[in-house]
């Protein structure tokens, strides 16, 4: 895998990629849909693909023509039997496959690479296996997948994975009777499940929320809204508008403000909290700012702390990113690499199970390993545009998971890279 020394001050006008998290369920809602949707301006990155190549395998028809692409339905009555699904390193994809596999009652083999089959599965598995599927291998990847799921009450722990429940809603609705989510302990990530609810109306879905429980009709028909367009990403879109906070002026163009699905949107708040100078229009434009600390809950906001990491190690005073012990089960333990980084870079830091404590400073040029990580390597080119000199970012490779052009962008807002073996 290569890596990049890279420098400069970054300045310009950016367009972000479109959001990975509503393509994978813009993707499988089509898949499941009465006939063909055209989805157009989609995230095209590892993980979409490992989504596009699993509904592949389960008998969708794809068609991808530039940033547009058009999904055939499953056949119903053309199911095979026993496929193999390769989610490669997506949580997404094994978490919204494996009910819809359930539901849908054809059976798979699942696999999984890099640290996915590390990441919990618990209490999806339990569930699904209460409700009439036969589940081998332990919840261990390779894992096998037999039997037909069978509606009632699901107990989820909310506070684990949004992604199970997420990933209930869009299977449920297939089962011949209705079912109930019922979620326990502290609802985190809470914007997903919402993304999730407003995607499956779009498809003509219903779902009924009251409290802690989701009510999920079923006998249900996804309906095609014939052509639907995946907004861009602020997870994405983060990494610049901090950039712009620390660099020159930055405009990221074609984000939806103030009303998009996603929760990763409050960049914009907790920006301005800080400090920011953030004008909104067409797009979102950052002025050089002086920032100062921040205490901020990212407990329904976990894919913002690099960046938000970046934010506070450039600003004046403490800052404390609370609410983030899930972050330890991602592609890194996410607590330990961002403050593995501030630290590559002479920032203060240290953690607890569930935050993160970051003295403010001035970076120092360093050498900085995203130990596999987009979100850490895009968050450690976007510090490095603060340093003092040149630095360098092993594995930059990994950025293909959710940002493909997260360089080529980085170039053309400036920024110098140099490509080492």
């Amino acid at each position: 895998m290569a890596s990049l020394t890279v420098y400069g001050k970054l300045r310009g006008a950016v367009t972000p990629p479109a959001s990975k998290s509503i393509t994978h369920r813009y993707l499988i809602c089509a898949a499941l849909a009465d006939k063909k949707t055209v989805i157009r301006d989609f995230c095209d990155s590892m993980d979409t693909r490992a989504t596009i190549n699993c509904l592949k395998s389960l008998g969708a028809g794809i068609e991808i023509e530039g940033s547009d692409i058009t999904v055939t339905p499953i056949g119903r009555n053309r199911l095979p039997a026993g496929c193999t699904l390769d989610c490669q390193e997506s949580g997404s994809t094994l978490r919204f496959m494996l009910p819809l596999v359930s539901a849908l009652g054809c059976g798979a083999t699942f696999t999984a690479g890099g640290r996915l089959p590390e990441r919990p599965l618990s209490p999806l598995y339990e569930q699904l296996l209460e409700h009439g599927m036969k589940l081998g291998g332990n919840g261990i990847m390779p894992l096998t997948a037999a039997g037909a799921l069978t509606p009632g009450d699901f107990t989820i722990d909310a506070g684990i994975s949004s992604q199970f429940t997420s990933g209930l809603l869009m299977a449920l609705p297939l089962l011949d009777a209705g079912s109930r989510i019922v979620l326990s302990g502290k609802r985190e990530s809470a914007p997903y499940i919402d993304m999730t609810v407003s995607v499956l109306k779009q498809f003509g879905v219903s779902v009924y929320e009251s409290r802690d429980t989701f009510t999920v009709p079923g006998n249900q028909t996804f309906r095609s809204p014939v052509s639907v367009t995946v907004e861009k990403d602020w997870s994405a879109a983060a990494n610049w508008l901090v950039a712009g906070c620390i660099g020159g002026s930055i405009e990221c163009l074609g984000l939806e403000w103030p009303g998009s699905l996603q929760g990763d949107r409050r960049i914009v708040e907790l920006l301005r909290s800080m400090g920011a100078r953030i004008e909104t229009g067409s797009g979102v434009r950052v002025l050089p700012s002086r920032l100062h600390g921040i205490d901020a809950d990212c407990s329904d906001i976990p894919d913002l702390v690099p960046a938000l990491a970046v934010a506070a190690a450039t600003a004046q005073g403490e800052s404390r990113l609370t609410g983030i012990g899930r972050l330890r089960l991602k592609e890194s333990d996410r607590i330990e690499s961002v403050c593995s980084m501030l630290r590559s870079f002479g920032i203060q830091c240290s953690a607890t199970d569930d935050s993160i404590h970051i003295c403010g400073g001035y970076p120092h040029c360093a050498t900085a390993c995203p130990q596999g990580d987009h979100r850490i390597a895009m968050a450690s080119a976007v510090l490095a545009t603060a340093a003092d000199g040149e630095s360098t970012i092993k594995n930059v490779d990994c950025t293909a998971k959710s940002y493909p052009d997260f360089f080529r962008d980085f170039r053309n807002l400036g920024g110098r890279t140099i490509e080492r073996k």
